[in-house]
């Protein structure tokens, strides 16, 4: 799924470990299954709560946007992009991350799902 030029994009198998992953899927989304270690932010609660992500972003470091395809996420990075972030758009989101292996957990550290 392709978002046009103006939308950076990576593909999952170019994240490395420790790469800062931000999840703009919904709670119940969330709560189902998500990356270890990202950030999350509901895309319909992003605006009102863009100083947490300022606040735990790497300053100089680049902030890879996921949902469960990448379109919410295309719009975030689109949006962080247009803010002066280096941000990109995780593409295929986390239908592809489960599917390439990736493991996907609940807050409690057990497997997950992607809803």
């Amino acid at each position: 799924m392709h978002f046009g030029a103006g939308v950076p994009t990576v593909e999952v198998g170019d994240l490395k470990d420790g790469d800062f992953l931000l999840d703009v899927r919904e709670d119940d989304e969330w709560r189902a299954g998500h990356a270890e270690g990202a950030l999350h932010i509901p895309v319909s609660e992003f605006v009102a709560r863009y100083g947490e992500l300022t606040e735990a972003a790497p300053q100089d470091g680049r902030i890879h946007v996921i949902c469960r395809s990448g379109g919410r996420s295309a719009q975030v990075a689109m949006y962080l992009a247009q803010q002066g972030v280096d941000a990109v758009n995780v593409d295929g989101g986390m239908q592809v991350w489960a599917a390439s292996g990736r493991p996907v957990v609940t807050d409690e550290g057990k497997p997950g799902h992607v809803l």
